[in-house]
């Protein structure tokens, strides 16, 4: 069900669905969901995003991102996505969850209710090269590093969670999450 998502208003109450594609044409508020996995040395996981993309592509981004359909919960479908692009089997906890809205260049609008994930482990993906096309590890501290001297490497959202919610990732450190 990967070609629909799940329309909710401001609240996460659904409200319908719709083609994926027509979602974003449209920028239609949907569910969706970011994961971060960081290893026991506090480096999250990044992937860069295939080329073939339909937006965002070849861009550094979080770990995972998806839509959820409404036949599993959303943290079902996040491990389910985890593993099939990563290869990554392990423990989700929903963090927090936040709204965002963003144009891209293509006409395509990025309007998501999106639930944020964290997860621990310590070795290194098996990418589905559809999806991903490389991986990294990086601390929290470099990785604001880097989006401040090279923002266009990385992907709207990525950029918005670690920017915005530096906290929940300072507290994961601190181990108080």
């Amino acid at each position: 069900m990967f070609n629909r998502v799940v329309l909710v208003d401001e609240k996460n109450n659904e409200i319908g669905t719709e083609d994926k594609l027509e979602a974003h044409k449209k920028g239609l508020l949907h569910r969706a969901f970011s994961i971060f996995i960081f290893n026991d040395k506090n480096e999250i996981l990044l992937q860069k995003r295939a080329e073939s993309k339909y937006h965002s592509a070849s861009l550094w981004s979080n770990t995972c991102c998806s839509h959820p359909f409404n036949d599993k919960s959303i943290t079902e479908y996040a491990n389910l996505r985890l593993a099939q692009e990563m290869g990554i089997e392990t423990n989700l906890k929903e963090v927090f969850s936040f709204i965002y809205k963003t144009n891209f260049e293509n006409g395509l609008v990025e309007n998501e209710y999106d639930h944020v994930f964290f997860g621990k482990y310590n070795s290194d993906p098996k990418l589905n090269t559809d999806e991903a096309s490389d991986f990294r590890w990086i601390n929290f501290k470099q990785l604001l590093l880097e989006i401040a001297e090279n923002p266009t490497k990385f992907t709207f959202w990525l950029k918005k969670i670690v920017q915005d919610y530096s906290l929940y990732f300072l507290d994961y450190e601190n181990n108080n999450l």
